[in-house]
């Protein structure tokens, strides 16, 4: 009798390894995040004690209403997210504006005045603290938040993604039709560059506004009014004290680090669909 041969899906080994490695990966990234939330549950003896804890306590509540008898944590956190907010806008529009008049303009020098925006990336910030201090001085922007907002409005990465983004998913014939029927330049920018490079702005959001939020040294130099401190700088009170209260340090570190990830939770999405966009381009 003739036996019949039946299909069945071939098992696929390497696929199982390769899930598991990217299991591992992926908690492996996520451990020091939660093992933050454990410590800023426990209280110092619990954090200090071999082995250590490695499940959460019951001083979360405790810990945190330290923080808020130390520093004014939510006066920082509103600062650190007029300052984050206000400098992600701005530098989408003026990045994305100029991005676009590198990649779908003609005019003398762009090429060259390109490759020196470029350039300026291999510069280490730190050399620039000296001469923006000293306009930042001069303006009287001193302690006020628009000696970190108004710096920050454009960048170099950001005008190179645009740039790059841009000349990818706009077509130029788009752009020569849109003249033709006589849009200004500007109107070309908002009304048909704009909508195309939606997952751009949400990458650049996300970059810009973790980098502002988590941005120490800056505001440490020209916030000098209390009042005016960002959340990174005010988190910096906490371990002045002799006695260093982890848990309440700990506890304010892991509250700052909410909003990073509630943003990149609205956004992931778009973030990722940017990034894999040229992977699967033919």
């Amino acid at each position: 009798m003739k036996q019949v041969a039946i299909n069945q899906p071939k098992k696929q080994p390497g696929r199982f390894i390769l899930y598991g490695l990217l299991i591992f990966a992926g908690l492996v990234s996520l451990f020091p995040f939660y093992w933050m939330f454990v410590m800023a549950t426990q209280p110092n003896h619990v954090i200090n004690q071999t082995p250590p804890a490695l499940l959460p306590g019951a001083e979360l509540v405790t810990n945190f209403t330290n923080v808020l008898g130390t520093i004014d944590f939510f006066g920082a956190m509103m600062n650190s997210l007029i300052v984050s907010v206000a400098v992600t806008a701005g530098s989408l529009f003026l990045c994305s504006l100029a991005g676009f008049a590198f990649a779908k303009l003609k005019f003398k020098g762009r090429d060259v005045l390109f490759v020196l925006i470029l350039i300026t990336m291999m510069i280490p910030p730190q050399l620039g603290l000296i001469p923006t201090y000293y306009i930042i001085s001069q303006l009287g922007w001193l302690s006020d938040l628009k000696a970190i907002i108004v710096p920050g409005l454009i960048n170099a990465f950001g005008i190179f993604w645009m740039r790059q983004y841009i000349k990818e998913a706009v077509p130029d014939e788009l752009i020569e039709a849109a003249r033709i029927d006589g849009c200004s330049i500007f109107r070309v920018y908002w009304n048909i560059v704009t909508p195309a490079i939606l997952p751009a702005f949400a990458t650049l959001g996300i970059i810009v506004f973790m980098n502002v939020w988590n941005d120490f040294l800056w505001p440490l130099v020209v916030l000098q009014d209390q009042s005016s401190h960002t959340l990174q700088v005010a988190l910096r009170a906490l371990s002045d004290s002799y006695n260093r209260d982890y848990g309440m340090i700990l506890s304010g570190t892991f509250w700052a680090t909410v909003p990073l990830i509630i943003v990149f939770l609205l956004f992931n999405k778009a973030f990722i669909s940017s990034l894999t966009q040229g992977a699967v381009k033919s």
